[in-house]
C-alpha cells in the first residue's frame, strides 16, 4: 500500500446484485466481468474495500424484520422493498467465513487475484465489539460475552438477551441503547483476545488489510466506562497492541484502519493502527467553514498521515443528499487531496442521494449525474500524480488586507516530489480574495509555471511571490488544481 492510497467502498451485496440484474445471471464475487475491476483501477484507485462478505445471521434478519423502526427506513430507501431484500447486517457476522451467497471463500480468492492483477489491494471488515446472536463462540465459549441473568433480562429486555442457556448483553457503545441484533464481546477476557488475534491471522490471509468497526469501543477507557464490572477485570495491556502486533508479525504489510470517534484517533494510532477516520474534518465541511478547516489541517503532519479523509461511506448520508449544490464539489477537492489516506463510496462519483441501509441487498435505481461524473472523472485524474501517494504534503498560509475578510474563506495545500501541486478552494458562499504563501525553501530564485487543471489557464509567478503570499482570487465554491513547474523545465517549455 503507498502512503496516501485512494481507497475505493463497495456496498457488496447491493453491487453484485445490481451486476447480476444488468448481466440477466447472477454475479458474484468470482464472476464480476473484469472490466468493472478495471474500471475501478482506471480511476486511480489504490484498493477496494468489499464491505460487507462475511456470513451475514439468519438470527439477526429475524430481528430486523420484526423492528419497525428498522422497516420503516428500509422503505424509504427502497419503496418497493420485499422480505427477500432483507439480507442482514455486514456488522452483525454469522461468522468469519464469506458468505456462500455472494461466492464464498472461493470467489473472494477469485476476486483478490483479479484486483491484484490491475494493481489494486484488497480490504475488508472486521467487527471487534460485538457477534451475531447465533455466532459459533455462543455455544463453543459463552465465557468470551458480557454476561447477564435472569434478574438484567427482566429488568432491561431490550439490553439484554437469552441464547440458549445464557444471559448475555446486547452490544452497544457507552451513549445509545443497545444494538438488538449483536450480543456484547468481553474486551477485557484474555480468551477472547487470543480468540480475535486467531480469526484476524486467517482474515489477513485473504486480504491486505481490515477496517475495524467502531475500533475504540474495545479501548480500556472506552470498554470499562460502557461495561465497569460487568465484565472481567481491566487488564493492564490494551486491546489492540495485544492484537495488532502478532498479526503484523506475520504480514508486516498488513493494513489496519479505524472507525473511529470521540476525539480517539490519535490513541488508537499509538496503539498500532495505520489509519482512522478524521471524521472532524467532515463535521468542519458539513457544518462549519473554512476558517475551522483551516486551523484543523494545522495538527501535527504526522498525526494527519495516518488519517482517513472522506465526503461520503455507508454511515453518513450520501455526500450529494448532504452538501448543497457546488459545496459538493469544492468539499470533494478539499478532502480528496488531503495527505492520509482518501476514501471514496461506491455512487458517490454517479451522484446517488439515498443512502442504503445496510441490511439490504437491493438499492433503488437512480440517474446518475453526468456533470458530477466528470468532474469526479477530472478531479481523480489530476489526483492520479504519484506525488499524491507518495509525496510530502504542506499546509498554505493565508493572509488578506484591511477592508478585505473573504480571504478566510481560502484554505490551501501543495504536495512536492517528483512533481509538485498546488491546492486552493474557496470554501465560502461568496467571492474569496487573498494571499497564499508556501513555505518551500526552494522557490526563490526562480520563475514557476502554474498550469490550472481546473479551467486550463497558465500564470507565471516568482518563487519570492508564491513564499511571501500569492494573489488568489476565486468565485463561491471554485478552486485552483494547479501544477507547479520550473519555468525552464522540460515539462514546463512543452506546455
Amino acid at each position: 500500500m503507498v502512503a496516501h492510497p485512494f481507497v475505493y467502498e463497495i456496498n457488496t451485496w447491493a453491487w453484485l446484485d445490481e451486476l447480476s440484474r444488468r448481466a440477466g445471471t447472477v454475479v458474484d464475487l468470482g464472476s464480476v466481468p473484469d472490466d468493472e475491476w478495471e474500471a475501478v483501477a482506471a480511476l486511480g484507485f489504490d484498493a477496494v474495500w468489499l464491505m460487507g462478505v462475511w456470513e451475514r445471521s439468519p438470527a439477526g434478519i429475524a430481528i430486523a424484520l420484526e423492528n419497525q423502526s428498522l422497516l420503516e427506513s428500509f422503505r424509504r430507501a427502497l419503496p418497493d422493498l420485499t422480505s427477500d431484500d432483507v439480507v442482514g447486517s455486514p456488522y452483525c457476522v454469522r461468522d468469519y467465513v464469506v458468505d456462500a451467497r455472494i461466492g464464498g471463500s472461493e470467489g473472494l480468492a477469485v476476486a483478490r487475484e483479479a484486483l491484484a492483477l490491475h494493481g489494486l489491494g484488497l480490504l475488508l471488515d472486521f467487527v471487534p465489539n460485538h457477534v451475531a446472536p447465533d455466532h459459533p463462540w455462543l455455544d463453543e465459549h459463552p465465557e468470551y460475552f458480557v454476561r447477564g441473568d435472569e434478574a438484567d433480562l427482566e429488568r432491561d429486555p431490550a439490553s439484554f438477551v437469552r441464547v440458549g442457556d445464557v444471559v448475555v448483553a446486547n452490544g452497544r457503545d457507552p451513549y445509545f441503547p443497545a444494538w438488538p441484533d449483536v450480543v456484547q464481546l468481553d474486551a477485557f477476557s484474555a480468551d477472547l483476545r487470543g480468540a480475535v488475534t486467531a480469526t484476524l491471522r486467517s482474515i489477513a490471509t485473504q486480504c491486505d488489510g481490515v477496517r475495524c468497526d467502531m475500533a475504540m469501543l474495545v479501548t480500556n477507557e472506552i470498554f470499562e466506562r460502557t461495561w465497569g464490572g460487568r465484565a472481567a477485570p481491566r487488564p493492564d495491556d490494551e486491546y489492540w497492541p495485544t492484537v495488532i502486533p502478532v498479526v503484523k508479525a506475520d504480514r508486516p504489510e498488513f493494513i489496519f484502519i479505524a472507525e473511529a470517534y470521540w476525539d480517539m484517533e490519535w490513541t488508537l494510532q499509538q496503539q498500532g493502527f495505520d489509519y482512522c477516520y478524521d471524521k472532524r474534518l467532515y463535521d468542519r465541511l458539513v457544518h462549519e467553514g473554512a476558517e475551522q478547516v483551516h486551523a484543523h489541517l494545522g495538527a501535527d503532519l504526522d498525526y494527519q498521515r495516518h488519517l482517513v479523509r472522506f465526503v461520503e461511506n455507508h454511515d453518513e448520508p450520501c455526500a450529494a443528499a448532504t452538501f448543497p449544490g457546488a459545496k459538493a464539489r469544492a468539499a470533494a477537492v478539499a478532502t480528496l487531496s488531503q495527505t492520509g489516506a482518501r476514501l471514496v463510496h461506491e455512487g458517490q462519483l454517479d451522484g446517488r442521494t439515498v443512502r442504503l441501509p445496510v441490511f439490504l441487498g437491493r438499492r433503488p435505481d437512480e440517474p446518475v449525474d453526468e456533470g458530477l461524473r466528470s468532474f469526479y472523472e477530472r478531479l481523480l485524474a489530476f489526483l492520479g500524480d504519484r506525488v499524491f501517494r507518495e509525496g510530502e504534503w504542506t499546509r498554505a498560509e493565508r493572509a488578506g488586507w484591511e477592508g478585505n475578510k473573504t480571504w478566510r474563506q481560502l484554505v490551501g495545500w501543495g504536495w512536492r516530489g517528483a512533481s509538485r501541486k498546488l491546492v486552493v478552494v474557496n470554501l465560502g458562499d461568496q467571492p474569496a480574495d487573498g494571499h497564499l504563501s508556501l513555505p518551500w525553501e526552494d522557490l526563490p530564485g526562480a520563475t514557476w509555471l502554474l498550469d490550472d487543471a481546473a479551467d486550463g489557464r497558465r500564470y507565471e509567478r516568482s518563487g519570492v511571490d508564491l513564499c511571501d503570499g500569492m494573489y488568489v482570487s476565486l468565485p463561491p465554491w471554485h478552486w485552483h488544481l494547479f501544477d507547479v513547474m520550473h519555468i525552464d523545465s522540460p515539462k514546463a517549455v512543452q506546455r
